[in-house]
């Protein structure tokens, strides 16, 4: 990387996208490989600047006249809406926890652009327990992917090398290929650049500390892209920025040396879902959906149907299913109190037998009352009776495997499903449908309510993980299409 005017003319030079930006990836598909040209921004650990990072990149490249697209490790909900905000449209994950090396990449090559942009989770080695199972490493292993790490050098000067030199250094696979440093004065980088070079590794750019362009965070994490005041301000801000001090044609260089690999073809099973509707809901309290959930359930011909709790009057008319997907329902207490036609709508369906999955936040709302942010006590569905209310700390967080202990709409008793846990708050409930065990660890407990039309717990599920119970859904629901259709 030249210096900052050096950058900016390369950028100037090549506003809009060429023949050969997707040169790569014609290539790889005349020799029946998959996957499009890729990084992955690792960081030193939660915080350090990824999200930011992934959004200038990605915003960057839009500039460019280039077709980016993106992907999450992990299991979380708010960054691919970051993604989402950048891109327009709807992003996934990358899970190798819920899901095998095949199936990840299947995933992955069906990402469509010039250029897919990963973003890691948490410390690039972090995985379950101890271990490196789910990790942006692990998935940056089997992925094949050239990895670009987050350092944040607030409160240091070249103590980053240090830590720059230990990351290095633990690696069993050598996918760190470059290196951007956070919040870094100007006049560090050039000896921060130099000596980090010597260690093998492309510096491929620094951020500085930019007023006026952080995004906001809350305990699940970054505070969700709709609810920031003035994010495309701040977009631009990073981006004026990062043009002058992020060396763009490193990262498209780097990317382009990601290898194509071939996907084994995926087994077509599971129901037909052709003609099943399914119910989501999808607005402000109700906002943690994974896309891959709802490309599965296409996948089978199922019809999505969305709706808002928080605005709509009824379920969606000849909806055979119903997911309440998790989010803030805390934040949205009153409203969603208010709304005593939605509450009734959605009781009456889960008495009638409508299948339903409710997750998280979708749990807290078929609870009778519900304590808001503000500690006041609300009224909700009705359908579970208890209440939730805000604990003092992390209720539960992390991997776990939970084992029915009864037959349920998900599974049989003794069958097994993958989940992830994140939440503040608890229920006065008593669960019982599942024996939950945190991965990598000996702690076991009770969770979720569960029968043979209803799952509602805490846990959150991906169907790429959780294929059979995903197809026992849909047959719940094509079952109960058939009988209300009598």
């Amino acid at each position: 990387m030249g210096g900052s005017d050096g950058m900016k003319n390369r950028e100037e030079n090549q506003p809009m996208r060429t023949q050969t930006d997707g040169a790569c990836s014609r290539k790889r598909q005349m020799e029946g490989a998959s996957g499009c040209p890729r990084i992955l921004i690792a960081g030193t650990g939660s915080g350090c600047g990824k999200t930011t990072l992934t959004c200038g990149i990605l915003y960057g490249l839009l500039q460019r006249g280039m077709h980016p697209c993106a992907c999450k490790c992990g299991p979380d909900y708010i960054d691919p809406m970051f993604h989402s905000r950048v891109l327009g449209v709807e992003t996934g994950n990358l899970d190798s926890f819920f899901t095998d090396k095949e199936t990840m990449r299947r995933l992955l090559a069906r990402e469509k652009g010039d250029l897919c942009v990963i973003e890691g989770v948490m410390g690039y080695y972090d995985g379950c327990g101890f271990t490196e199972k789910g990790s942006a490493s692990e998935i940056a292993a089997l992925t094949q992917t050239p990895v670009i790490l987050t350092v944040n050098a607030r409160g240091m000067s070249r103590s980053v090398l240090a830590v720059l030199r230990g990351f290095l250094a633990a690696q069993t696979e050598q996918n760190i290929r470059g290196v951007i440093f956070n919040q870094l004065p100007a006049k560090l980088y050039p000896d921060i650049r130099r000596e980090a070079e010597a260690m093998g590794v492309r510096a491929l750019g620094y951020l500085p500390r930019i007023p006026g362009a952080a995004f906001e965070s809350r305990k699940l994490g970054l505070v969700a892209p709709d609810e920031i005041q003035g994010f495309r301000k701040k977009l631009g801000l990073l981006y004026e920025t990062m043009r002058e001090t992020i060396d763009w044609d490193g990262i498209l260089a780097l990317a382009k040396e990601a290898p194509g690999f071939t996907c084994i073809p995926e087994e077509k099973d599971g129901p037909d879902g052709r003609g099943v509707k399914i119910a989501v809901a999808k607005d402000e309290a109700f906002c943690f959906l994974y896309r891959d959930n709802l490309e599965f359930l296409k996948a089978l011909g199922c019809e999505i149907l969305f709706f808002s709790p928080l605005r709509e009057k009824e379920i969606p008319e000849g909806a055979d299913a119903l997911i309440l997907n998790g989010g803030y329902p805390e934040l949205h207490a009153a409203a969603l109190e208010a709304n005593t036609a939605m509450r009734q709508a959605v009781s009456r369906a889960v008495k009638d037998g409508m299948p339903v999955i409710a997750e998280c936040g979708g749990f807290m709302y078929l609870h009778e009352r519900l304590q808001g942010e503000d500690g006041k006590e609300y009224g909700m569905a009705g359908v579970l009776h208890g209440e939730c209310h805000k604990t003092s700390g992390l209720a539960r967080f992390g991997y776990i495997t939970m084992e029915a202990e009864k037959d349920n709409l998900l599974c049989p008793a003794g069958g097994t499903l993958k989940a992830h846990e994140f939440h503040y708050y608890d229920s006065t409930l008593l669960p019982d449908a599942f024996t939950a065990k945190k991965t990598g660890g000996s702690a076991c407990w009770k969770a979720g309510v569960a029968d043979k039309r209803m799952y509602a717990g805490f846990p959150h599920l991906y169907f790429y993980g959780n294929k059979e119970a995903a197809y026992a859904f849909v047959r719940a629901a094509k079952e109960y299409g058939h009988r209300a259709g009598i």
